[in-house]
């Protein structure tokens, strides 16, 4: 069952729709469930200002996407860059462990987003590995308890 922070982010979730020019998009999804998560961030001065987020997928992708944006908006790339799955997971009080390849597109779709914000300043971001195409849930098994 989900918990009632997933709830009340899926049912009032936080930060979602577009960010015009955006600083940094990133898209991930998971062919195996069919959830794709689209991340938009508006950077200014090494500050994430706005960031915005469409789901397409089950309840726990919105929730998680929604938490993701609560947990990255006014950070620093750095701070944004340590949101993990986990920690997502965390800040709703769990995920049934069928969902938690939700956290994961979560996690992927902010990295993404700060890939292409990197790419697009022509900067490195200490730590941040290219975007995957696909995310798979057995990527972090370590991860799942």
């Amino acid at each position: 069952m989900y918990t009632e922070k997933v709830m009340d982010h899926f049912m009032n979730p936080r930060n979602m729709g577009e960010i015009e020019n955006a600083s940094g998009t990133g898209t991930v999804g998971n062919a195996k469930c069919g959830d794709i998560m689209r991340i938009f961030l508006d950077v200014e001065d090494n500050i994430i200002k706005d960031v915005k987020f469409k789901t397409f997928g089950c309840g726990a992708a919105v929730a998680t996407s929604s938490m993701a944006t609560e947990l990255v908006k006014g950070k620093s790339i750095e701070e944004a860059l340590q949101v993990t799955n986990r920690s997502v997971m965390e800040a709703l009080d769990g995920l049934p462990k069928a969902k938690v390849h939700c956290s994961l597109l979560a996690e992927e779709a902010i990295h993404a987003a700060l890939w292409d914000y990197a790419q697009k300043h022509n900067i490195e971001i200490e730590g941040l590995e290219p975007p995957k195409e696909d995310v798979h849930d057995h990527d972090h098994d370590d991860d799942e308890e």
